[in-house]
């Protein structure tokens, strides 16, 4: 799927009219995207990246999406190295896979920026800047969160919990979990991690997986969940088997649908991050790395903590 945003064209036929002395000095940024249908969130993040660049009457972008097939993304890359643009955004459907594509933008002097879902490490010398969350800190927050509504239980030394993580594969998902498996015992050292399973970004797929944790485990104290898309197919399946008034529920990446779910008292709490910062973010970033400027390497936006007691403080999500 390829759209294309040509925004200085217009400029540029105005400037010719004056006499063609000035050019309108426009850049072209390709951006290939993990899987745009997969969730709301991604669905956001490109509306608003290809907003953000129609407001820049400088910039002409190129707007991929792999559909979650690695190969895909690769011949992509591959493809944008062809093109010649000038920067490269990618949300990696593979942080490993994807590496000798990216090498090959390296060698052809194209910088790129890595949105949303890091690479993995041996990638790093390949990449100008990472844009995009903090991944494992906002496990090592949602451990807190839970840890803390434990303790206000009272349950802080006996609790049992299940997690349902992202894409197998996927850095997101890797990280948020370290972040969530290295943090609680440091927080709520008697708490029990005692099952872990993907759930692969999906709510049904996950609420499959929460059915089966019921089936196999009969004291549930909380469950863990990368986003909170799978959250709330948990939160489903153990409101269908009746038990999910004693369960605490955590999520990340705050939907609308956990949004409505902590308003309503079923969910309790979550890591609330914006598709639209992330997109605005990335397109910044690699206009800030063509420009010359001095950029991180990692270049993080806040995603604070969200709970029923808090709430009233965030807007609604919009994806």
């Amino acid at each position: 799927m390829i759209r294309a945003t040509r925004l200085s064209l217009a400029c540029s036929t105005a400037l010719m009219a004056l006499g063609g002395a000035a050019a309108a000095q426009s850049v072209t940024i390709g951006i290939t995207q993990n899987n745009v249908g997969v969730d709301s969130y991604q669905t956001t993040y490109e509306q608003a990246f290809v907003e953000a660049a129609e407001a820049n009457p400088d910039v002409d972008v190129v707007v991929l999406d792999a559909g979650g097939d690695v190969s895909r993304q690769i011949a992509q890359i591959q493809d944008l190295v062809q093109q010649e643009v000038d920067a490269m955004i990618i949300w990696p459907t593979n942080g490993q896979a994807v590496i000798p594509a990216v090498r090959q933008a390296h060698r052809a002097e194209i910088p790129v920026v890595i949105t949303n879902s890091n690479i993995s490490e041996e990638g790093f010398d390949f990449v100008r800047s990472f844009s995009g969350p903090d991944n494992i800190e906002q496990g090592q927050r949602a451990a807190e969160i839970m840890c803390d509504r434990f303790t206000e239980q009272g349950i802080e030394g006996e609790a049992r919990i299940v997690e349902i993580t992202g894409q197998p594969g996927y850095t997101t998902a890797i990280e948020r979990s370290d972040g969530f498996q290295q943090r609680l015992p440091e927080v709520c050292p008697d708490v029990t991690l005692v099952d872990s399973q993907p759930g692969n970004w999906n709510r049904e797929d996950a609420q499959q997986v929460m059915e089966a944790f019921l089936v196999q485990h009969d004291d549930i104290d909380g469950v863990y969940s990368g986003d909170d898309n799978m959250g709330v197919g948990a939160l489903n399946a153990a409101m269908s088997a009746d038990r999910a008034e004693d369960i605490t529920f955590v999520g990340a990446t705050n939907f609308a649908v956990g949004y409505d779910a902590m308003e309503s008292g079923e969910y309790w709490g979550s890591i609330y991050q914006s598709p639209v910062d992330d997109a605005e973010a990335a397109l910044q970033t690699a206009l800030d790395v063509l420009d010359g400027e001095d950029v991180p390497f990692l270049n993080y936006f806040d995603t604070p903590k969200i709970t029923q007691e808090n709430m009233a403080e965030f807007d609604r999500p919009v994806f």
